[in-house]
């Protein structure tokens, strides 16, 4: 086994003792499918939670999208983002002169692996589920083969609070949905909407 994959086991094993986590499958099943995991957003360990609760074979195919001016700021998380996790690193800036973030994350779908997707873009602090931003929608709409699929995240954001350096160990639980429904001729307001909504729906009461 190489070091990357090592690590990213042992980093898996990690997040599942921490949290012990749960992957609930309430409309579809862990399956060899070009995806789109889209989740709620409270801390910089969501990716790592979703990708721990996917069986090796698919993990070894799913990609998280992470933001740039995070994951490479620093020798270590460029090392964990790049070669442990293979993440796809966005520059979220306004004023980028990169590469197109949507045309990015549609090559790694037309190379068949899945992606994990916060389209709310930025980390919610617990003021509920914010809107989400349009480019789930551009890469739905270039790319009709993959299945979306909503993760709603449990407890994570009081595992990891924003700017706390040791974990808080706590349960969490991941609620997988059913794949959205292609609608043709639908807008990206209602897409979005319908998105969030789908989203909302895996959330418990309390929330």
């Amino acid at each position: 086994m190489s070091l990357d994959r090592l690590l990213g086991s042992l980093l898996c094993g990690f997040a599942r003792l921490l949290t012990g986590v749960r992957a609930l499958w309430l409309g579809c099943e862990p399956a060899p499918r070009t995806r789109v995991y889209f989740a709620n957003h409270r801390s910089h360990g969501d990716f790592v939670l979703i990708w721990a609760s996917l069986p090796p074979a698919l993990r070894r195919r799913t990609r998280p999208v992470a933001g740039a001016d995070y994951w490479l700021t620093t020798p270590l998380r460029r090392f964990l983002i790049e070669r442990v996790f293979n993440g796809v690193c966005i520059d979220r800036r306004p004023e980028r002169h990169g590469p197109n973030p949507v045309e990015q994350m549609g090559t790694a779908l037309a190379a068949g692996e899945s992606l994990i997707l916060f389209p709310e873009g930025t980390r919610n602090m617990g003021e509920g589920l914010l809107p989400f931003k349009s480019g789930l929608h551009h890469l739905a709409r270039a790319h009709p083969e993959a299945e979306l699929v909503p993760v709603w995240i449990e407890n994570l954001g009081r595992v990891m609070p924003k700017g706390s350096l040791i974990p808080v160990p706590l349960l969490c639980t991941l609620s997988f949905g059913p794949p959205l429904v292609p609608v043709e001729g639908e807008s990206r307001d209602a897409f979005l909407t319908r998105a969030r909504a789908a989203l909302l729906d895996l959330a418990p009461p309390t929330d």
